[in-house]
């Protein structure tokens, strides 16, 4: 009898464990997870000055250069961060991206979700050509701590690949993509957003500190780094929920405050 009632507590302990793994896969099956191009903070642009004045945006808080060198387009995009620690509840996405501020006809860009729901921190490395959804990637995983490497290139304006590494794991993992939505290789990013799911934007996770270091943005025949780029700060509500700086010639700090 008190191998019966044992087994049946663990039986009855599996199913409970078994049915809360099926209930989150299937929340994240129903997920439509989707960045989006920058929305502007309405009433709040002080942009008069590419490398000293801050922009609003909804979402996008990070550094964007809006146009490549005369005669060129903007046509690799890459940095690294430490994964942080996100606190309180919602989520916040880290990546680098070709186009989507000036630009807004399609983005591919690549990055990493964090999320905290319940006391618990979750990541998820996706790649996305906007205006197509985000897809995650399968067989990397990440940890608070761990560092990245991100990067997009474009072949063509309407193919291209996307890859993240973890440099602490040395797993990469990469994705070749093709849309019908062209790239006009005018901006390169590294930004932290609050990104869409199911139509609306999620809610903003205090991920304290992401900062993009050795940002380069590639073009044929050259490369140049983030000292020279246009910053966005989130703004929701009146608030401003960011606070981003560009150290160096290739460092992007952005900041939740």
């Amino acid at each position: 009898m008190k191998y019966s009632l044992i087994a049946l507590s663990n039986a009855l302990l599996f199913s409970t464990a078994f049915a809360g793994i099926a209930q989150r896969v299937e929340r994240r099956s129903d997920r439509v997870r989707s960045t989006h191009p920058k929305i502007p903070a309405t009433g709040t642009t002080d942009g008069l000055d590419n490398e000293t004045n801050v922009e609003y945006s909804s979402n996008w808080a990070g550094a964007v250069l809006t146009a490549p060198p005369a005669g060129t387009t903007f046509n690799a995009v890459s940095a690294k961060f430490v994964v942080p620690t996100p606190s309180g509840s919602g989520s916040a996405s880290a990546w680098v991206g070709i186009d989507g501020d000036t630009y807004t006809n399609s983005i591919l860009q690549t990055g990493l979700d964090f999320t905290v729901t319940d006391g618990e921190v979750s990541y998820d490395a996706w790649y996305e050509w906007y205006p197509d959804y985000a897809y995650d990637f399968t067989g990397i995983t990440f940890s608070a701590g761990d560092s990245v490497s991100v990067s997009v290139k474009s072949s063509s304006s309407t193919a291209g690949t996307a890859v993240i590494e973890n440099l602490t794991t040395g797993k990469t993992v990469s994705k070749a993509l093709t849309s019908t939505a062209a790239l006009g290789g005018q901006n390169a990013e590294w930004i932290v957003e609050d990104f869409e799911e199911n139509g609306s934007l999620v809610t903003f996770a205090d991920f304290g500190t992401v900062t993009f270091t050795d940002a380069t943005a590639g073009y044929t025949g050259g490369s140049e780094g983030s000292s020279g780029a246009s910053v966005l700060d989130i703004k929701q509500s009146s608030k401003v929920l960011t606070s981003v700086t560009l150290e160096g010639s290739d460092e992007v700090v952005v900041k939740y405050v």
